[in-house]
């Protein structure tokens, strides 16, 4: 298995195309427009080149690493060729399930089609294709060059050949794969999200403000981050979005999106992507506390 194909240049995508080529896998990097691929290939020469500062690799593993990926704007022709599949698009149903029945036309048949979706059921997906056995999940963490997790979920029907393959795959990754069951959200954000929506519940119930209930969380029960820090940078549609999955999977009032993040999402304060969410990083400002706007 040396040629991987991921869909998506976005944060996820070049992430996931920058480790596999770190590893000397041959990439191809698919998006729609050839401006979202250089934006993905700027973000990994800027990673590798902070690598190359700290001396964690070399100049020439760098090279090497920018070598291993080849850019495409059609799926058809960057993965006619893919031993496996990392689909690490947008975090919407439809979008996926209408890439994954194109794959599976246009893929070799003994291809392994993987998504990196956040709480899309793979059982859902692997429906749309006519290789069910050979899909699976493979949910990165964010930064991936970093994280070492690897939620792998098995659908209903994957195959104990292709969860082992890919969570050998994983480990040659220098990951930590961990198998979980295919429900809404899995594991990460099953329990993360839920928690992030009550810290948003928090601050909109008036409790406390943004940065004090980051502090409450970061010192009091030692997160690196705190819950609303950290929902600016998944970024706020995509909480919205996990947690929309959530509560139609399981029709439990628990994971119903607050009010307050369903519109900071409707005007377009996404977190770090936009410049604005819980905190305000525009022209690279320290972040700051956004308006109280959004307080009631």
């Amino acid at each position: 298995m040396k040629h991987i194909s991921i869909i998506g240049a976005g944060t996820m995508g070049n992430g996931i195309a920058h480790t596999f080529a770190q590893f000397d896998y041959k990439v191809s990097l698919i998006d729609v427009t050839k401006d979202s691929l250089d934006k993905g290939i700027a973000t990994i020469t800027r990673n590798l080149d902070r690598m190359v500062s700290k001396e964690k690799i070399s100049e020439d593993d760098k090279k090497r690493t920018l070598a291993n990926i080849t850019t495409f704007t059609s799926i058809a022709d960057g993965a006619k060729n893919a031993d496996l599949v990392v689909e690490a698009a947008t975090e919407n149903e439809k979008i996926k399930l209408d890439i994954f029945r194109e794959l599976d036309k246009v893929c070799p048949s003994e291809a392994i089609l993987s998504s990196n979706t956040s709480s899309i059921p793979i059982t859902k997906i692997a429906a749309v294709t006519n290789r069910p056995k050979q899909v699976i999940g493979m949910h990165f963490m964010n930064p991936v060059p970093i994280m070492k997790l690897v939620e792998i979920i098995r659908g209903y029907n994957t195959s104990d050949e292709v969860t082992k393959t890919v969570v050998d795959l994983s480990k040659n990754l220098g990951k930590v794969p961990t198998e979980v069951n295919d429900y809404p959200g899995f594991v990460a954000n099953r329990i993360l999200m839920p928690m992030i929506n009550e810290a948003v519940e928090t601050l909109y119930n008036n409790v406390a403000g943004v940065q004090e209930i980051d502090t409450v969380m970061k010192l009091g029960m030692a997160h690196p981050m705190g819950p609303l820090q950290l929902a600016d940078f998944i970024g706020l549609d995509v909480c919205l979005s996990i947690l929309e999955v959530m509560y139609d999977g399981f029709k439990n009032p628990k994971y119903a999106p607050c009010p307050l993040l369903v519109n900071m999402v409707r005007a377009g304060k996404l977190g770090v992507k936009s410049g604005e969410g819980f905190y305000d990083y525009r022209e690279n400002k320290k972040a700051e506390k956004v308006s109280s706007q959004f307080d009631s």
